[in-house]
């Protein structure tokens, strides 16, 4: 079984353009997410894929990339064209495994990387995510901080944005003290023949609600495997994001 890992990379963000070559020190955000992606022993190679020539031009002075068109509406789209892309080089089986990394999250640990990937033992899955214990200090009500709730096995019911489960008879102000929610991390791994068939859905109701591309799969009927990891590694989203962490990062 291969794993691949593959960091989907578009220049042209509605809130912080040009992102993946905005200089965090003295690389570049795209630089540092491959950089650290390099040190997951797990990962057979790591390539980006991009749907622009000055990104593509970047990278290729230090690692792999491949350029992708520009229709894709999601990384998962733009993963999949790359692994198609990657098999008529090195051929893949629909049995082998591609690691969604995301682009912007420069301080990504390899050890996050392993946890998912180490998911894909199993020959059952098909479909793999991260979760973290939310801090009872953090705001639950976070629309941006997506929550996952599991079952016994580590399998995702739903995703949402906002706290799941609703924790009745408490105070909203209260309950992550209450009970442990999840913070649903954005780093996914799927065995290639499942990637196929996620690319051909159409929207789904309740993505279209939440805004929530996992949960067109969960309303397809696919499963999704979670594991735990304590470790976080923020996303930078805008401008304001990158200012946020950099004076504890650098």
């Amino acid at each position: 079984m291969k794993i691949v890992g593959i960091i989907p990379a578009r220049y042209a963000s509605t809130r912080f353009p040009g992102k993946p070559l905005c200089l965090i020190g003295n690389r570049t955000m795209i630089r540092r997410v491959y950089d650290q992606a390099m040190q997951c022993s797990l990962l057979d190679k790591v390539l980006v894929a991009t749907d622009d020539q000055r990104i593509f031009d970047h990278v290729a002075d230090f690692g792999e990339v491949v350029m992708t068109g520009e229709h894709h509406q999601s990384g998962t789209d733009r993963c999949l064209e790359a692994a198609t892309l990657l098999s008529k080089e090195q051929p893949l089986d629909d049995h082998d495994v591609i690691i969604n990394i995301q682009g912007d999250e420069p301080f990504i640990q390899p050890e996050q990387i392993e946890t998912l990937a180490r998911l894909f033992s199993l020959p059952e899955t098909n479909i793999g995510t991260l979760a973290r214990k939310i801090q009872p200090k953090e705001d639950i009500h976070n629309e941006n901080m997506v929550k996952v709730a599991f079952d016994q096995r580590g399998m995702a019911l739903y995703f949402s944005r906002w706290p799941i489960p609703f924790y009745r008879g408490k105070p909203m102000s209260v309950w992550a003290n209450e009970y442990t929610y999840y913070h649903h991390l954005g780093l996914y791994g799927y065995r290639l023949g499942t990637l196929k068939k996620l690319a051909g859905l159409p929207q789904s109701s309740l993505e279209k609600a939440e805004s929530l591309e996992q949960l067109r799969w969960l309303q397809n009927g696919y499963r999704i495997q979670v594991a735990i990891t304590s470790l976080y590694s923020p996303g930078i989203d805008t401008p304001d994001d990158l200012k946020k962490i950099l004076p504890d990062s650098l």
